[in-house]
C-alpha cells in the first residue's frame, strides 16, 4: 500500500491536486469546524463579534504585506517576532470598536455601492478583467465563508469607512503648528566641537580579583553560554550528485561544437563619429582628411572634445544605426575613417580608433566547465529520483547518514551551533545551507525527529535531525576571563572618558575659549556651520546633533560621539530662526504630512474612547488555534 500511495504520488496530475489542496489551506485559512468548543468568537466590541476566519484573514493579509516587503515569505517563528499578532489584534479591535459606533448610529450603504465595491475587487476578475462570478464563488468556497456573510464584512468595512474620512480626512493642521514646525525644522546653528577621544584619560590598569568578580557578579547574563545544538543535515541538490567523470570526452566535444557560438566573442570595435549640421560640410571635411589633416584637428575646428566625438565599443550587431555599422566594420585597419555616412541624424565621418579582433576560447580551456555542465544536467533528471529513494530509506528504518550514504549524499555535522549560527568558539557558520530557515526549525524540534525537507531553491531539497541539545547555562568567570577584563576596562575608560569631558564642560560655561581648552589637551577645534536638525555626519552622530540644538545661542553641550567611544564637546556660536512662508512646495509637503499625522491621531483617540465605552473581550484560546491552524 505505502509503495502504491508513493507511485502514485508521482503523477503530475496528483502533484498538481496536493499543491493546491496545500495552497488554498495556506493562503485562505480553515475551515471554522476546527474551532468548535474554543468559542466561536475571537474579540468581541459591545455587541459586534470577530470570528475566528475574519481574525486569521486579517493577520493573512498582513503576513503577506510585510513579506512582500522583506522580498520572501515569513514564517510563523518571524512574524511572531515581528510582533505581526499583536499588530493585527489591535486593528481587528480597532475595526470591531467602528463597526459598533457604525451600527449604533445606523449608518447604511447602498445596494448599488455595495455592488460596486465588490465587483471592483481584483480578486474576482476573470481572465478577461471583469468580475467573474465562478472566481467570486470559488474563493469564498475556499476560504469557508458563505457570500452572505462577505456580503456583510464588505458592507461593514465600506460603512466603517464613512467615520473614518469624516473624522481623519481633510483635516487641516492649524497655520500655528505649521509656523512653529517649520521654523523647528529649519533652524540652523553654528558651532565649534573638539573630539574628545580615550587617549586623554590614558591607559586603565587591570581590575583586582575583587573588582573583576563584583563586575561579573552584576553582569552574569550578559556572559551566559546561549543553547546550543548538534545537528546533522544532508543537502540535495544537483551538483551535490553530479559525476562529471561519467561524462564521456566525445559528449563534451559534441556539446561545444554545437555551442560554438557561445565560446565566441565577436569582433569589437571602438568607433568614433563627427557629426555635420550637412552633406556640403561633411564633404568638406572629407576633403581636409584626403589632404592631410587628422581626424583629431577637424574634431578641434568644429569645437568637439574626445567625449563628444566617442560613440563607444560595438559588436557590429550592436551598433544602434545599421548604416554606421557596416561603414565603421568596413574600415580595413585601426585609426582608419570612412567616407560620408549618412546616419540617422545627418551626415557623419567615422573613425575606428581600436579593433579587438574575434576570439574564440579554444575546446581544452573550456572542457571541463562543459563537463561539469553535462554532468548537472543529467543529475537534475534523477533529482527527484533521488529524493524519493532517500524518503524510502528513512521509512524502512534507516538513520539519516545511513539514507544519505545510500544515495552517495554527504551528510554534514555541526557539533554545536546556536541561533545566530554561532559556535562555541565565536565563530560565525557562512555556509550552512538555508541557513535563516534551517535554524529556525532546529531551535524548534526536539533530538532525533524527522523533518519535513526545506526546500533549497526551485529543485533542491534539505533534510535535517537535531542530534543533541546543549542547554544554555551561566559560564564560570575563568571561562570568559578575557572578555570580561576587556569590558571592564571599557566602562572604567567610559567613566574617565565622561568625567573629563565634564569637567572641561564646565570651565567652558565658566568662561574659558574652547580653542584654549583644546590646544591645553593638545586637540584642534574644528566647526560645523549652518547645521540642521536633520543633518547627519559620520563623526558627530546623532547625539551630537541633537545636543547641539538644547540650548540658546552660547550652549555648551557634551554627547556621546558615533559610535560610543569618544565624546563631542561643543559650543553653539550662532542661531538662525527662518521666517516660516505663507506658502510653496516645503510648506505644503509638511502641511500634508502633518495633517495626516494629527487626523490619525484624532481618529486613534476615537477608537480608544469607543473601545473603553462598548467593552473590549478577548479570546487568546480561539486566537491561537486560528492563526496555528492549517500551518
Amino acid at each position: 500500500m505505502l509503495d502504491a500511495l508513493r507511485n502514485s504520488a508521482k503523477s503530475w496530475v496528483v502533484k498538481v491536486l496536493l499543491g493546491l489542496l496545500v495552497l488554498s489551506f495556506g493562503v485562505w485559512g480553515v475551515s471554522g469546524t476546527i474551532f468548535q468548543g474554543v468559542g466561536s468568537t475571537v474579540v468581541s466590541v459591545g455587541e459586534t463579534r470577530v470570528t475566528p476566519i475574519e481574525y486569521r484573514l486579517a493577520y493573512d493579509r498582513q503576513v503577506a504585506i510585510v513579506s512582500r516587503q522583506f522580498g520572501t515569505r515569513l514564517t510563523t517563528e518571524q512574524a511572531r517576532a515581528l510582533g505581526l499578532e499583536n499588530q493585527v489584534l489591535g486593528q481587528v479591535v480597532s475595526n470591531a470598536a467602528l463597526d459598533e459606533q457604525s451600527r449604533r448610529m445606523n449608518l447604511g450603504l447602498s445596494k448599488d455601492r455595495l455592488a460596486t465595491i465588490i465587483a471592483d475587487d481584483p480578486a474576482f476578475r476573470g481572465i478577461n478583467g471583469r468580475f467573474d462570478r465562478n472566481t467570486f464563488a470559488n474563493l469564498l468556497r475556499n476560504v469557508g465563508m458563505t457570500e452572505e456573510d462577505f456580503i456583510v464584512s464588505q458592507e461593514s468595512a465600506a460603512i466603517r469607512s464613512q467615520i473614518v474620512e469624516a473624522v481623519s480626512d481633510g483635516y487641516q493642521a492649524p497655520a500655528t503648528i505649521m509656523k512653529a514646525l517649520y521654523q523647528f525644522e529649519n533652524e540652523e546653528r553654528t558651532f565649534d566641537y573638539i573630539v574628545l577621544n580615550r587617549d586623554i584619560v590614558g591607559e586603565i590598569p587591570d581590575p583586582s580579583d575583587t573588582d573583576l568578580q563584583t563586575y561579573f557578579e552584576a553582569n552574569k547574563a550578559t556572559y551566559r553560554a546561549p543553547e546550543y545544538r548538534k545537528i546533522a543535515y544532508v543537502p540535495l541538490k544537483a551538483e551535490d550528485i553530479s559525476d562529471p567523470a561519467a561524462i564521456s570526452d566525445a559528449s563534451v566535444r559534441a556539446d561545444y561544437e554545437s555551442r560554438i557560438d557561445r565560446y565566441t566573442t565577436p569582433e569589437q570595435r571602438t568607433i568614433e563619429q563627427l557629426n555635420f549640421a550637412d552633406s556640403d560640410a561633411a564633404i568638406a571635411a572629407l576633403g581636409k582628411l584626403a589632404g592631410g589633416a587628422t581626424f583629431d584637428e577637424i574634431a578641434t575646428e568644429e569645437g568637439k572634445s574626445p567625449s563628444d566625438i566617442r560613440l563607444g565599443t560595438f559588436e557590429k550587431s550592436t551598433v544602434p544605426d545599421p548604416a554606421l555599422a557596416d561603414a565603421a566594420f568596413a574600415i580595413e585597419e585601426q585609426g582608419g575613417t570612412s567616407d560620408v555616412v549618412d546616419g540617422s541624424f545627418g551626415p557623419v565621418i567615422l573613425r575606428v580608433s581600436e579593433i579587438m579582433p574575434e576570439t574564440i576560447r579554444g575546446f581544452d580551456e573550456v572542457k571541463e566547465e562543459i563537463r561539469s555542465e553535462l554532468a548537472i544536467v543529467e543529475a537534475e533528471a534523477i533529482l527527484l529520483d533521488v529524493h524519493d529513494a532517500y524518503e524510502d530509506s528513512r521509512a524502512g528504518g534507516d538513520t539519516l547518514q545511513e539514507a544519505a550514504t545510500k544515495q552517495k549524499m554527504t551528510p554534514v555535522i555541526i557539533d554545536a551551533v546556536d541561533r545566530a549560527a554561532r559556535t562555541p568558539n565565536g565563530d560565525i557558520l557562512t555556509d550552512l545551507p538555508e541557513s535563516q530557515t534551517l535554524l529556525a526549525q532546529a531551535f524548534d524540534t526536539e533530538i532525533n525527529v524527522e523533518s519535513a525537507p526545506i526546500n533549497i531553491g526551485s529543485e533542491g531539497f534539505l533534510w535535517f535531525e537535531v542530534l543533541d541539545i546543549i542547554p544554555a547555562r551561566d559560564q564560570a568567570l575563568d571561562e570568559v576571563r578575557t572578555r570580561v577584563v576587556e569590558d571592564w576596562k571599557n566602562e572604567q575608560t567610559a567613566k574617565a572618558l565622561g568625567a573629563r569631558g565634564t569637567e572641561l564642560k564646565d570651565r567652558i560655561e565658566k568662561g574659558e575659549e574652547l580653542t584654549a581648552v583644546a590646544a591645553e589637551i593638545g586637540l584642534a577645534t574644528d566647526t560645523k556651520y549652518n547645521v540642521k536638525r536633520s543633518y547627519t555626519d559620520a563623526v558627530l552622530g546623532a547625539s551630537a546633533i541633537e545636543a547641539a540644538f538644547t540650548g540658546p545661542d552660547g550652549h555648551v553641550a557634551l554627547a556621546e560621539a558615533e559610535g560610543g567611544t569618544s565624546q563631542i564637546l561643543m559650543k553653539v556660536n550662532q542661531v538662525s530662526t527662518p521666517d516660516a512662508p505663507t506658502s510653496g512646495p516645503q510648506l505644503d509637503n509638511l502641511n500634508t504630512a502633518v495633517s495626516r499625522r494629527m487626523g490619525d491621531d484624532l481618529l486613534g483617540q476615537m477608537v480608544a474612547l469607543m473601545q473603553s465605552e462598548f467593552g473590549v473581550s478577548y479570546n487568546p484560546t480561539a486566537a491561537e488555534l486560528a492563526l496555528t491552524a492549517g500551518y
